[in-house]
């Protein structure tokens, strides 16, 4: 008679340790969100606070003829107008750049990535005073130009050349990472299906570039409007021509109306957000449209 044999297996649940969490970099949840709120508000949120209860203090009528004379109008279209045509500019010609320096290799490549750098580490003074040198009258390149009736200083022009300035870094430096990391496997693809270079652009590349591409045209917008040092010296700052908004401010202040700069402060603030959050909400609709397209 064969006698039974038992194998007794260890409960897998008794042998194992404890179970261990996975330790993280920083502290927790509450602890970082806390001291993010704390700095935003410290930063951001308090500044822009008392700037609109310095605004409260002016009443209604107050708050409307401080906000919209004919020469703070005029400050307006200007500021935005030229911001916007800044933008566009860079937003092409940033693409570009960012394009060259990303797929191809030729000499002083990266003598040429480093100036696009130059705007960012330049104060914008120095920035205005050399557009100014440059494109003036009796500069080097206002010279050659002043005899066919072009002038590039004291207007409108000047603007727009010094926000196009301080604007570029912003589109080169979004775009180029994203550039970098594009798969060329797809833009081969589509050439072997017969794509024309147009329509590889159109339905390869610039889909995957157009979300950071929004976002370098959002960033340079963005910094064109508070634009001051580099545009005071080359606008020639002339009331209804080409007077831009930050100087109104600044000539306000000057005049000891507080809560009139702060109401044109105001106004600049909320449609500067406004803009900004239409942005955002376009590059969420594309990122969405390319998710679902793939």
């Amino acid at each position: 008679m064969s006698a039974a044999v038992s194998i007794t297996v260890p409960d897998a649940g008794l042998t194992r340790g404890p179970k261990r969490t996975a330790r993280r970099v920083l502290p927790g949840f509450k602890l970082t969100l806390g001291f993010t709120l704390f700095y935003l508000s410290v930063i951001v949120l308090i500044p822009l606070s008392a700037l609109v209860f310095k605004t409260f203090t002016l009443t209604w009528e107050q708050f409307v003829f401080a906000v919209s004379s004919p020469r703070v109008m005029a400050a307006y279209r200007l500021t935005f107008g030229a911001s916007f045509i800044a933008a566009v500019v860079n937003a092409f010609f940033g693409l570009l750049i960012a394009w060259v320096l990303v797929r191809y290799t030729f000499p002083g490549k990266k003598l040429i990535d480093a100036l696009v750098d130059l705007p960012f580490a330049l104060p914008t003074a120095v920035a205005g005073i050399s557009l100014t040198a440059l494109l003036a009258s009796n500069g080097w390149i206002g010279s050659l130009l002043e005899p066919h009736g072009i002038q590039l200083a004291f207007n409108r022009n000047g603007v727009v050349i010094a926000l196009i300035f301080i604007g570029l870094p912003f589109v080169v430096r979004t775009v180029q990472p994203v550039l970098e990391d594009a798969e060329k496997e797809l833009e081969e693809a589509a050439t072997c299906l017969g794509a024309t270079r147009w329509q590889t652009f159109r339905y390869v590349i610039f889909p995957t570039v157009a979300p950071a591409l929004l976002t370098g045209f959002a960033m340079a917008f963005a910094r064109a409007i508070g634009e001051y040092g580099s545009v005071i010296f080359i606008a020639g700052n002339m009331p209804m021509v080409s007077e831009i908004t930050p100087l109104i401010i600044i000539g306000k202040l000057e005049q000891y109306d507080y809560a009139g700069a702060t109401a044109v402060a105001v106004v600049l603030l909320v449609i500067s957000f406004a803009l900004l959050l239409v942005i955002n909400a376009l590059q969420a609709w594309q990122r969405k449209r390319g998710g679902a397209g793939a």
